[in-house]
């Protein structure tokens, strides 16, 4: 099919950024992929034509659709798409939906918020993956992981293409709001703002990670086994340039994927389908775990494996919704993103819809986890994802402490083995909190975050103010000694605790109890004065160190390796 504004198609299935009926298809299936891509190439580009008008897009989107749908021999690859149709039962249906896409995108230039963003994707891009599976004769379990996927990519293009899209054809698929966080449109696509741009491009991207997470069991939901690696070399591909959108601003320069990331997609097809005997969700939480560098990290490492796969979905949970709180994107969306996560959490044990939520399943029922705990958590993270946090007096910190570290030890020590440790928990969580809070004083303050009570800071003549200023006060300092004094009695109180429990079930908590009294040892030796340097952290070393003497057994038991204060 030809047009005046498009006499030849803008590209070919070979210049995608993801592979278009590769071998790895079914030979006999390939002719229908192909007739499926090149007419949603023609529809496209009409979509995207510089020189038609929205009306004249209107008018000949229509037209194709009744070619398709008639399969008028006057319109080829219409007509061809038909016949496939006809002969396999997919492909008709699914580019109707995309055509529906592309009308709207005749018309529509920008989008108000996320949730507008994934509906357009819904009609853009998950039809692609559905149209596979029907032409596969796959069930409806893959739907799911399927339309993830299908978002996730479409969205990874439309990040890389936001200066192009925007030159070429005044459209920006990042919704208005997400701009606004950097200052505005004209701020955001400002060559020179990558600083204001990075953390909304992050915040994006940590959305397009949740979808990749819930695409990852794909390849295991397939019974094809060439769609199943067809999925896995997508994955991976998605993957990849997730992480180059990550490292290069797609604002300075085109970010794209190269030769030597297909070969390693496609050379990593073995051992996708040797995997596909067993769930893919221990592999995601485990992939958020193994990133990070936190203490809890450290404690789960002197787990039993069963157990350790419960904490590891219970880190994976915190952390994903602590990178919703610390994220750019605009409040409402916070809002909206922990929203769902209310909803998956009240949906376990019997109906989980991603990754996390299913292995925290599995660890509700095998450790009895409250719910409530969770919904504590992600209370605290509101709080944190705030604008402008302040605690206004001793209870609020009470209560943000129990929310944010309490009901993390509450769930912990009954994936441990100990739901008697509760109080323990509690105690230890605050302290842990504490010691939190006088790590990142500098670095909250960067985001207009003071955790300090403003009661202890009014009684030191210190007013609510610019979180910077507040914090390079001398009289700060003081705030920070008496909290300090705080955490040490809690350490004390905690190893008091620990003497009328069980040290081996509890051998976890120790390890994080007592990495986190090293970090405290260090950060009262350096003080609390202004300006008090990087944030402070264990070496490598002294992890290793920490591990050999908290693990070593004592007296027949498990024995913490520093003292009360």
């Amino acid at each position: 099919m030809t047009t005046a504004a498009a006499p030849y198609p803008s590209k070919t299935h070979r210049d995608e950024s993801f592979p278009v009926a590769s071998r790895l298809i079914a030979r006999p299936l390939r002719a229908p992929v192909l007739a499926f891509y090149r007419f949603v190439r023609a529809a496209d580009d009409v979509a995207d034509s510089p020189d038609l008008g929205a009306e004249a897009k209107l008018a000949r989107l229509d037209a194709m659709e009744r070619a398709l749908r008639s399969g008028d021999p006057g319109e080829p690859s219409a007509a061809a798409l038909h016949a496939a149709d006809r002969r396999f039962g997919a492909g008709l249906d699914e580019a109707a939906t995309l055509l529906d896409a592309f009308r709207q995108d005749a018309v529509k230039s920008r989008y108000a918020d996320w949730a507008e963003l994934l509906d357009y994707c819904r009609r853009s891009a998950d039809p692609v993956g559905r149209f596979l599976l029907r032409l596969h004769g796959e069930g409806a379990s893959a739907q799911a992981p399927a339309d993830a996927l299908c978002t996730a990519l479409q969205i990874l293009n439309h990040l890389q293409d936001l200066a192009k899209d925007r030159a070429a054809l005044d459209r920006v698929y990042l919704p208005v709001p997400w701009m606004a966080e950097a200052g505005g449109e004209a701020a955001f696509f400002a060559p020179e703002n990558g600083a204001a741009r990075r953390p909304v491009l992050d915040a994006a991207l940590d959305r397009v990670e949740d979808l990749l997470a819930r695409a990852a069991s794909l390849p295991e939901r397939v019974r094809s086994r060439r769609l199943a690696a067809e999925s896995a070399v997508t994955l991976a591909l998605a993957r990849r340039h997730l992480a180059r959108l990550r490292a290069q601003d797609p604002i300075a320069g085109r970010v794209a994927l190269g030769k030597r990331d297909f070969a390693r997609a496609f050379a990593g097809v073995p051992a996708a389908l040797a995997r596909r005997g067993r769930s893919s969700d221990p592999a995601v939480v485990q992939r958020i775990v193994s990133v990070s560098g936190s203490s809890f990290k450290l404690g789960m490492a002197a787990q039993a494996a069963p157990r350790r796969r419960a904490n590891y979905a219970l880190y994976a949970f915190c952390r994903v919704i602590d990178d919703i709180a610390d994220g750019a994107a605009p409040l409402s969306e916070k809002r909206a993103f922990l929203d769902a996560w209310r909803r998956e959490i009240d949906a376990l044990p019997g109906s989980p819809t991603g990754p996390i939520g299913r292995e925290l399943a599995r660890a509700m029922l095998a450790y009895d986890l409250p719910r409530a705990e969770f919904h504590a958590l992600l209370d605290g993270m509101e709080s944190d994802g705030e604008k402008r946090v302040r605690i206004p007096d001793e209870a609020a910190f009470d209560l943000y402490c129990r929310r944010v570290a309490g009901a993390v030890g509450v769930l912990s020590v009954r994936i441990f083995g100990a739901p008697q440790a509760h109080d323990f928990a509690l105690v230890l969580g605050r302290t842990l909190q504490i010691v939190n809070v006088l790590r990142d004083v500098d670095e909250d303050a960067e985001i207009e975050r003071v955790y300090v009570p403003l009661t202890r800071l009014a009684a030191l003549g210190i007013e609510d103010g610019p979180a910077q200023s507040m914090v390079a006060d001398p009289r700060f300092a003081e705030a920070c000694e008496t909290l300090a004094e705080e955490a040490r009695a809690g350490f004390a109180e905690a190893d008091a605790m620990l003497d009328h429990l069980d040290r081996r079930a509890l051998k976890p908590a120790i390890v994080m109890m007592e990495g986190y009294r090293r970090l405290f040892e260090k950060l009262r030796a350096r003080g609390f004065d202004a300006p008090r340097g990087p944030r402070m952290r264990l070496t490598k070393p002294e992890k290793a160190r920490l591990l050999l003497s908290v693990m070593r057994p004592a007296g027949g038991g498990m024995r913490p390796a520093g003292g009360g204060g």
